[in-house]
């Protein structure tokens, strides 16, 4: 096999990865959703049902790019290619943010300064 061939082979493997992810990532979230329906407020559900199903567009997404940034540099590393990849992660950097965005209420570098300031003042346990 060729490494063009072979490369181009994992790039669409990743590809069908992130595809698979945000598919199932919504079968999961409607599943683990439907049961809840009866015994739980609307809010509750309609929040829960979109943090699952953010999450697994958030990996379904990284996993894209990837696909994306192999077939790119190693199958083609033309100068119009990486413009173009550099657009394709532009915008899907993006969306990825605005999920986050929308799933936490803040941006995503913020959340690990957040978790290491509440490490350093917690109290020491014994």
């Amino acid at each position: 096999m060729e490494y063009g061939t072979l490369i181009e082979l994992i790039g669409r493997f990743v590809d069908i990865a992130g595809v698979i992810v945000i598919a199932g990532g919504l079968l999961f979230a409607t599943v683990f959703t439907v049961p809840m329906l009866r015994e739980t407020d609307s809010s509750t559900i309609y929040a829960r049902f979109r943090r699952r199903l953010g999450k697994a567009i958030l990996l379904g997404l990284e996993l894209l790019v990837a696909a994306d940034i192999i077939r790119t540099v190693a199958v083609s590393p033309t100068l119009e290619g990486v413009i173009v990849l550099g657009v394709i992660v532009l915008v899907r950097t993006f969306l990825s943010f605005s999920l986050e965005v929308e799933l936490y209420g803040r941006w995503p570098w913020q959340r690990t300064a957040k978790s290491t300031s509440d490490q350093a003042s917690e109290p020491p346990t014994a």
